[in-house]
């Protein structure tokens, strides 16, 4: 769904690649210790550290990518942790809302099964040879909600955030049927 804005990303995170010439596991393995400060911030009820902290998580999870292209170290194994570093990070932020009481533990563990579920499906289809970057909820999009979900529930009342943790549940159980039904039709 992000797919669109890659060139502009390309065009902003190249400058910032070009001075960061450091090995991007290194950057890759930092993001999950950004993200257990955001599930301390949704924990304490500090909504606006656990904003910020995904951000800052999130442009970590770029700005790897970008340094691995731009000085050509991308590799499998980069691919593989990154993956991995991001499972570890949605989980760790999920707790951190659960523990904070922004949304029961069943709509919490949903959330975070949705979220390992999407991906889950993404890598099995890739591991067949398809391409499965299909949905509306991918993590970009995810995270990106979860902020404006932290956002309202600060500038409104907290319930808000509530709700929208459900419809960002709900959003990534659709991608995972749009997902699957992409794989069926590929391999039909």
């Amino acid at each position: 769904m992000l797919e669109s804005l890659r060139p502009l990303l390309t065009k902003i995170l190249n400058p910032i690649a070009r001075n960061l010439n450091i090995n991007p596991n290194i950057i890759t393995v930092i993001s999950p210790f950004v993200a257990v400060i955001a599930a301390y911030g949704f924990a304490n009820h500090l909504l606006i550290l656990g904003c910020v902290a995904i951000l800052l998580s999130g442009l970590l999870d770029v700005v790897d990518g970008a340094v691995a292209r731009y000085h050509n170290r991308a590799s499998k194994f980069g691919a593989f942790l990154d993956s991995t570093m991001d499972r570890f990070a949605d989980g760790i932020i999920y707790i951190g809302i659960i523990f904070g009481g922004y949304c029961d533990w069943f709509i919490g563990i949903l959330a975070i099964h949705s979220a390992i579920t999407v991906s889950y499906v993404r890598a099995r289809a890739e591991s067949q040879g398809i391409d499965c970057s299909v949905g509306i909820a991918e993590r970009a999009v995810r995270m990106i909600i979860l902020m404006i979900g932290a956002l309202v529930g600060y500038f409104t009342q907290p319930i808000n955030f509530t709700y929208i943790i459900i419809i960002l549940v709900i959003l990534s159980y659709i991608t995972v049927g749009q997902r699957i039904y992409h794989v069926w039709k590929a391999l039909k």
